[in-house]
């Protein structure tokens, strides 16, 4: 998740006054202190005959085990002196006179996800009761600054670095981007639709409670390490479904021609966050509803009684060994209930708007834990979902085994339970890795009394919750109109 500590922390004040830091004033008094700090610092680590190694090519040093705890401190000190001249700095300084402060800071590695962040760690995050913590630049909280951001590195979030700039008095070589600016970091991934719509979702409900504004560019971080795409579509679609079919990611490929400010800027670092349950359930019925309207997604009126239910399967991890016999479950079961019908697809198959139309048209999604369950929030409100796990789950997953749950709930849907599989290959002597990274994606076998019952009365609540539900509540799900839209 994270590189291991290193002293290229200490590299780091080198690098950034060789290529993203810009002039400052020699004439404060403050100066002197700063640089007798440093002088102290490197005289005790030698002192202590700690050997390093100097790259070109910004390579970290190299510590002795023995020392381990001393890249930890020599990023603090580099931290410190950055807010000691941000503190000291006054307005009516001259032109260009920034501080420049790694992106990714270490002193937090052990507890980025617990309530610190080490992304732009010296910034406190503004909060709005119910809404995901946020900066916004230029800000009252951020005293009128601007944020500049300068570095490219994909591999190694220290590199990369932000600075707080008055309009009037940026860096001499900074170029300044007008508009607005999506910046998003996230500790997981973009990769995975789940984690990617967590990470991005918060600008979407930014755009709705702000008249709608659209962003000018995204610029997309990992960790602090530069994402300059999503591989995913999906997740892509989604937001050009909401944004328009222009999605610009900045690239900062050359960082040596100087960093980049924002006129306007918001930054999302915590996913989604404080969002409140109620707001969260309004986001995800935004995104339900742009991703019809893209897709042109249409109800018919007999499908306004009749129970949908979807089957749908995977290949590979997570699959299950006998897809016919549980097909041959579900559809014996769909059989006894009058209006029930049931479709059996492959998320592997389907493009974006396949899966929109695909889960529009599902009141019940069965499947195995796993990505595609992220679709979930494209059905209708009260759906129902029912989850697979391979055995080991249960005991080993963590919350990890929870985020549909959750995401159903944020979603308005009825999480309906899981099924977690008893059986299942042991763990191999002398494994050398957790028992769970073995289990987590074994195929999955089935139980026919255990499905069949679990089918059937999934298919009863939602043919009662169909029966009672007022034509003209169904009716209006058939409508189209998003805000924004």
């Amino acid at each position: 998740m994270m590189p291991s500590p290193s002293s290229h922390d200490h590299v780091l004040r080198r690098s950034f006054s060789k290529q993203r830091s810009f002039p400052r004033s020699c004439n404060h008094s403050y100066r002197f202190y700063i640089n007798l700090l440093i002088t102290l610092f490197c005289v005790f680590l030698t002192l202590l005959q700690i050997q390093t190694v100097i790259r070109t090519s910004t390579a970290p040093f190299t510590f002795p085990s023995s020392y381990s705890a001393w890249p930890l401190l020599a990023h603090h000190v580099h931290n410190l002196i950055g807010e000691l001249e941000l503190s000291q700095r006054s307005t009516d300084e001259p032109r260009g006179n920034v501080t420049f402060l790694p992106l990714k800071d270490l002193r937090f590695a052990e507890t980025a996800m617990v309530g610190n962040t080490w992304f732009m760690s010296s910034v406190n995050d503004t909060k709005e009761k119910g809404e995901a913590e946020y900066l916004y630049f230029p800000s009252k909280e951020m005293d009128g600054k601007l944020l500049c951001l300068g570095g490219g590195s994909a591999s190694n979030g220290t590199m990369n670095s932000y600075a707080l700039a008055p309009a009037e008095a940026l860096p001499p070589n900074a170029k300044l981007l007008s508009g607005l600016t999506f910046v998003s970091d996230t500790y997981y991934s973009y990769d995975n639709i789940f984690h990617g719509i967590s990470a991005l979702a918060p600008f979407v409900a930014w755009h709705e409670r702000k008249a709608c504004v659209m962003p000018a560019r995204w610029v997309l971080y990992q960790q602090g390490e530069i994402r300059r795409n999503l591989k995913i579509p999906w997740i892509r679609t989604l937001m050009e479904a909401t944004f328009g079919p222009s999605m610009e990611i900045e690239q900062f490929r050359k960082s040596d021609e100087g960093p980049s400010c924002f006129e306007q800027a918001v930054v999302f670092r915590h996913n989604q966050g404080t969002m409140g349950r109620e707001r969260k359930e309004k986001l995800y019925d935004l995104l339900r509803c742009n991703a019809r309207a893209y897709c042109n997604i249409t109800r018919e009126e007999d499908d306004l009684k009749a129970i949908r239910l979807t089957l749908l399967l995977r290949v590979g991890a997570r699959s299950f060994k006998d897809d016919d016999a549980v097909i041959h479950i579900f559809r014996r079961e769909c059989r006894k209930v009058e209006g029930c019908r049931l479709k059996v697809a492959n998320p592997n198959n389907l493009t974006f708007c396949d899966q929109v139309k695909l889960m529009s048209g599902t009141d019940i999604l069965a499947t195995p834990h796993g990505a595609q369950l992220t679709n979930m929030f494209f059905m209708d409100k009260n759906s129902s979902v029912m989850e697979f796990f391979p055995k080991g789950w249960l005991e080993l997953a963590g919350v990890g085994q929870y985020v549909y749950r959750w995401l159903a709930d944020w979603s308005g849907m009825r999480h309906q339970g899981a099924w977690n599989d008893p059986h299942g290959e042991p763990c191999p002597p002398g494994l050398t890795t957790s028992c769970f990274s073995f289990l987590k994606n074994q195929q999955l076998g089935h139980d026919e009394a255990f499905f069949s019952n679990w089918t059937a009365r999934v298919l009863g609540e939602t043919r009662r919750y169909k029966l009672q539900k007022p034509s003209t509540e169904a009716a209006q799900e058939r409508e189209v109109h998003c805000k924004c839209g």
